[in-house]
């Protein structure tokens, strides 16, 4: 077998932990999807008449709101995910398993790379769910087969982006306390884009913020995916903003990874 075929049957054995993880701790899971979906009902119910009605290219309050915050909800979701990878990484680190892990003859990436997958794994999975949540609330699209495909394209390029940010942010956090809360900006980030409300409503250094900041083309190319608007633009800028972050947050990880010291195995 070549290192190629070495590391990748580690990274699925990785994999398979992480996806174990999964089911013996649902509490986590749920928790994942719950603040997305929680979200998503208070806004549409509680918020939604206000908001759709003042929309201004959009008309029908609470139906109209619904299909324009629901892209924000699914990128919520994809965060929701990846901030638990954070923590799920200095766990590891602090436990002592990364140190019995360095002792065995496996490809050292494939520790990250089960996290990664299995985070994008679970966030996908959650996808699904909120947008079933979306439907019954009153999401309806006319979208086509393909551009379904290249919204879960987009939205799998950003968890990836953002679940390796998180990995690396887990491992130079000290504390398992301290990976929990440093990825919770990304879980803010929807709110200061295009995901509830339209960028043109925010006063001008914020709206700047959110019309640069790369939630809001992803968002956008979402949005126009499956309701309406410009997705080539948009679509662009968000392939070009998470594939960078992919390759820069990998690196950092890896490097962070290699240079840690770790406690000893328990």
């Amino acid at each position: 077998m070549t290192a190629l075929s070495y590391a990748l049957t580690d990274s699925t054995t990785m994999l398979g932990r992480q996806l174990r993880h999964m089911l013996r701790y649902p509490a986590m899971t749920a928790i994942i999807l719950g603040v997305p979906v929680v979200f998503l009902l208070i806004f549409v119910y509680v918020f939604g008449g206000t908001l759709g009605a003042g929309l201004g290219h959009l008309t029908g309050g609470r139906a109209a709101y619904v299909r324009f915050v629901t892209p924000g909800i699914l990128l919520m979701t994809v965060a929701a995910a990846a901030q638990a990878t954070a923590i799920s990484v200095a766990m590891d680190m602090t436990s002592g398993i990364m140190a019995r892990f360095r002792t065995m003859a496996i490809a050292r990436s494939s520790v990250l790379t089960g996290h990664v997958a299995g985070s994008v794994i679970q966030a996908m999975a959650g996808l699904v769910i909120i947008v079933g949540v979306a439907l019954l609330a009153g999401f309806r699209t006319s979208a086509s087969p393909g551009a379904w495909l290249a919204v879960a394209g987009l939205l799998a390029l950003t968890a990836l982006a953002l679940t390796w940010l998180s990995v690396a942010l887990g491992l130079s956090a000290k504390t398992v306390e301290t990976a929990s809360n440093t990825p919770m900006f990304l879980m803010l980030l929807p709110f200061l884009g295009g995901g509830f409300v339209p960028t043109s409503s925010l006063p001008a250094g914020l709206r700047w913020f959110a019309e640069y900041q790369p939630f809001t083309p992803v968002t956008e190319a979402v949005r126009g995916l499956l309701v309406s608007g410009p997705v080539a633009h948009n679509a662009l800028l968000a392939v070009a903003w998470f594939a960078g972050l992919t390759v820069v947050c990998f690196l950092w990880a890896t490097r962070l990874y290699g240079r840690r010291p770790l406690p000893p195995a328990r």
